[in-house]
């Protein structure tokens, strides 16, 4: 697995409610790269439970909008929006458990689309919920120029 480097911490996009390490209500979620597939472990917090110690689908949902993203910057190298995201519930993801894994990677891409699935895994390896994600991509000229995507080298230790 390869550790995605976060280009956008000290931008004026730095205070990500998925990703930002400075955003003290967030997620702080960190991703990494694993074949086709992005990769993130993240540990469930109390307060984001919904009923009881359940994780709230709401967060849920926006954990696997978060995971789509990186999907665009690294494997479709550009920025991009949700258009549409599309959950299904099989399990209750519990907060207090441990870790979990969210998994997505890149189904297909057209020329303005990109179609995304994305997974949350409990703490004992089971699919607890799903979500086909399709963004909106930018040409990457536009998405450097309007929405300060770095380009792919920025998202990898130098070598």
């Amino acid at each position: 697995m390869k550790k995605i480097i976060n280009p956008f911490v000290n931008g004026d996009n730095g205070n990500c409610f998925g990703c930002s390490p400075h955003n003290a209500n967030g997620l702080k979620m960190n991703f990494f790269e694993d074949g086709d597939y992005i990769i993130a472990e993240w540990e469930p917090q109390r307060h984001l439970s919904g009923f009881k110690n359940v994780l709230h689908g709401g967060i849920q949902a926006t954990i696997m909008d978060e995971i789509a993203s990186w999907v665009v910057f690294v494997k479709c190298q550009t920025s991009g929006v949700t258009t549409e995201l599309n959950t299904k519930y099989r399990g209750a993801v519990l907060t207090d458990h441990g870790k979990i894994t969210v998994k997505a990677k890149l189904i297909s891409q057209e020329k303005k689309f990109a179609h995304i699935y994305a997974e949350i895994i409990d703490h004992n390896g089971k699919a607890s919920s799903h979500s086909e994600i399709t963004y909106m991509i930018f040409p990457q000229e536009m998405a450097k120029k309007k929405f300060e995507y770095p380009g792919i080298e920025a998202f990898y230790e130098k070598e």
